[in-house]
């Protein structure tokens, strides 16, 4: 099974200059900007993934809502309107 950590250690191996780009870029600077809260980011970033059915992100990102604020109900409410 497939872990956040060992696919950033996959893809620093395989494209060192993608990792450094969303360390530094995507969640050093995109995910920190004042303009839209963590817990939106998290809304509109598993709403993404499930709409793309990139379900091999998914699993991380409800992890990192969870951390932004999101209830496990939260949660569910997202996932149930997006199957809508």
């Amino acid at each position: 099974m497939s872990t956040p950590a060992r696919d950033r250690t996959v893809q620093r191996s395989i494209a060192p200059k993608l990792a450094e780009l969303s360390e530094n870029v995507l969640f050093g600077d995109v995910w920190e900007r004042s303009e839209l809260s963590k817990r939106d980011r998290s809304l509109i970033t598993i709403a993404s993934l499930i709409a793309m059915y990139r379900t091999d992100q998914l699993r991380g990102h409800l992890n990192s809502a969870r951390d932004n604020g999101f209830s496990v109900e939260d949660i569910g409410d997202v996932i149930t309107n997006m199957a809508f």
